[in-house]
C-alpha cells in the first residue's frame, strides 16, 4: 500500500471513529462543567471544575459501591470461567447418553429474557433470606442463563483440540481430571480470556438484578448508584452523574483496549469468526 492509499485509510478511519469517541469525550469533559453548563456547545469548559468529582463521594458511599462492583465482577468472572470451562469440556470431549440434547436444552437459556426470570428468583432468594445481599448477583450469572454463552465458547474451542493430545495423555498416565486440568485447560487461556473479558463487562454493567435485590445503598452496585445523584427536587446533577460514570467507565475501556487482542484472538480460535 503506497503512502498516499495509507493517509487515505487513516483519515477515513478517524472520521469514522468519531462517532464512537465523542460521547466519551463528551461526558469526561462535561464532569468538571458547572451543572448550567452541561448542554453547552463547547467542547471544552471554561472553567474546570473538580467540585463535582468531590461531590460523587460525599452524597453517596460511592467508594463503597465501586468496591462492591469490582468484587462482585471479580467473583462472577472467577465462578464463570471455572464453571463454563467444566461444561464445556465436558460437552466437548466425553460421549454420553443424550449429550446433544442436553447441549440444546442449556443453550435455550440464552433465548431466555433475564426479565422473564426475575419474579421466580425473587421469590426464590426471598424464601433463601438472601435479599438485599450480594449473593443473588453472584449466583446467578454463574450458574444461570448468563454462562450459557460462556459454556458454548469454551465447547468451540474444546472441539478443535486434537485427539492425539487425550491419547498422549492417558499414556503419560492421566486422568480425566488429569487430562482437562494439566492438557486442555492451559491451551485454553485465549478462549478463557474471551470468556473473562466479556463476563466481567457483563455484571459489571449489570443493573435490573441490583435494583431488584438490593434496597441498602452501601450495598449497591455502580449502575445503581448512577441513578441516585440527585438535588432536592429530584433533579438530576448532571456534572456529578457524569463524573461517577467517568470512573465508571474509563477503567473499563482501559482493561478493554489493553485485552481486545486476546479478547479477538479467543472468539477466533472458538469458530465464532464473522
Amino acid at each position: 500500500m503506497s503512502r498516499r492509499a495509507k493517509i487515505l485509510v487513516y483519515a477515513a478511519l478517524s472520521v469514522l471513529c468519531v462517532p464512537f469517541v465523542f460521547p466519551t469525550w463528551w461526558m469526561v469533559t462535561s464532569s468538571f462543567k458547572p451543572n448550567a453548563d452541561i448542554f453547552s456547545a463547547r467542547l471544552w469548559p471554561r472553567h474546570l471544575s473538580l467540585q463535582p468529582w468531590h461531590d460523587v463521594f460525599t452524597l453517596q458511599p460511592f467508594a463503597r459501591q465501586y468496591a462492591n462492583s469490582l468484587y462482585i465482577a471479580l467473583l462472577v468472572t472467577a465462578g464463570t470461567m471455572v464453571v463454563a470451562s467444566m461444561a464445556g469440556y465436558a460437552f466437548a470431549r466425553i460421549r454420553f447418553r443424550g449429550q446433544n440434547i442436553l447441549f440444546v436444552v442449556v443453550l435455550t437459556g440464552l433465548l431466555i429474557p433475564s426479565e422473564v426470570t426475575i419474579v421466580p428468583l425473587f421469590r426464590m432468594f426471598n424464601a433463601a433470606g438472601l435479599i438485599d445481599t450480594h449473593w443473588p448477583l453472584i449466583l446467578v450469572p454463574i450458574f444461570g442463563a448468563p454462562s450459557v454463552l460462556a459454556t458454548f465458547i469454551m465447547r468451540q474451542f474444546f472441539i478443535t483440540l486434537p485427539g492425539e493430545l487425550e491419547e498422549a495423555a492417558r499414556l503419560d498416565g492421566l486422568g480425566r481430571a488429569g487430562t482437562f486440568r494439566r492438557v486442555a485447560l492451559p491451551l485454553a487461556r485465549p478462549a478463557l480470556g474471551a470468556v473473562a473479558i466479556f463476563t466481567f463487562l457483563h455484571s459489571w454493567n449489570l443493573y435490573l438484578e441490583p435494583i431488584v435485590f438490593l434496597s441498602t445503598k452501601t450495598k449497591f452496585t455502580l449502575p445503581q448508584a448512577l441513578t441516585q445523584f440527585t438535588d432536592a427536587y429530584q433533579g438530576p446533577l448532571w456534572n456529578v452523574q457524569l463524573s461517577a460514570a467517568s470512573m465508571t467507565a474509563i477503567p473499563v475501556l482501559i482493561v478493554f483496549v489493553l485485552a481486545q487482542r486476546h479478547f479477538i484472538e479467543g472468539l477466533a480460535q472458538t469458530g465464532l469468526k464473522g
